[in-house]
């Protein structure tokens, strides 16, 4: 299969890092530019973390500076609502949407808005990205295959090196909550193609915000990929490359 040349920029979720995607690019045909940045708050990155317009104005940012004029944005989990912002809010930036496990229409469940809430939220927060990722990293060193243990991996490595980690999570949490009644006027906004990726008993991200994604978004496709929960980029990086490959192959 020769696939046409595109830039690909993959979101990755929260928390997180760009490095999540390393899987994934490695299946990538070397004919695709991909960029995958460490988002504000996360990895490498010198931004504070915010919400959906802080991380969609670092997308654009981006953009200019590898001097991409328009990319294919890949999202994973909160990266899918960064690049449903981005979309809406920059068109004509945006070539197409891939969106993994992805935040939208009535994603929320009782754990988000616990993590958001003014004191519980920051208790669970101070407690899970500062006080016992150690713990984390003891266990996976245990682990005969650690690899196939990605909620683990995130909860032990995930950093950021410019602030605490707790903060920028409390934060996106907080902005989550807030800004979830504007997931379907994003949506109804995007005028890209664009493929939803899910797992139907994705743990964290309810299936019905797949199918509500795939209904709104203009010639949308739903695809399924079965038995990877919700880390899909880590569980099932071969599958993952195989739907892009075949979506902008498609376009």
């Amino acid at each position: 299969m020769v696939v046409p040349r595109h830039d690909l920029v993959l979101l990755h979720g929260q928390p997180g890092v760009g490095a999540d995607w390393q899987r994934v690019i490695a299946r990538l045909p070397s004919e695709l530019k991909v960029i995958a940045p460490d988002r504000p708050g996360h990895g490498t990155s010198k931004r504070q973390g915010g919400g959906l317009d802080v991380n969609a104005a670092a997308v654009i940012d981006e953009l200019d500076a590898e001097g991409v004029e328009r990319a294919v944005l890949v999202g994973h989990s909160y990266g899918g609502g960064v690049a449903l912002r981005v979309a809406a809010r920059s068109p004509d930036r945006v070539e197409a949407l891939v969106l993994l496990a992805s935040v939208g229409p009535d994603c929320l469940n009782g754990a988000d808005v616990l993590l958001a809430a003014p004191f519980t939220g920051a208790a669970c927060s101070l407690f899970a990205w500062k006080l016992t990722p150690w713990f984390a990293r003891a266990t996976l060193r245990r682990m005969p295959r650690p690899d196939l243990h990605p909620t683990w991996q995130v909860w032990a490595n995930t950093r950021w090196h410019n602030g605490p980690l707790w903060r920028t999570f409390l934060t996106e949490q907080k902005a989550l909550v807030r800004d979830a009644g504007r997931f379907g006027d994003l949506a109804a906004a995007v005028k890209v193609p664009a493929l939803v990726i899910s797992d139907p008993r994705d743990p964290l991200v309810p299936f019905r915000t797949a199918v509500a994604l795939a209904r709104a978004l203009p010639e949308a496709r739903l695809r399924l990929i079965h038995g990877a929960g919700h880390h899909l980029p880590l569980r099932a990086p071969d599958r993952v490359a195989t739907e892009i490959v075949s979506f902008l192959d498609s376009r």
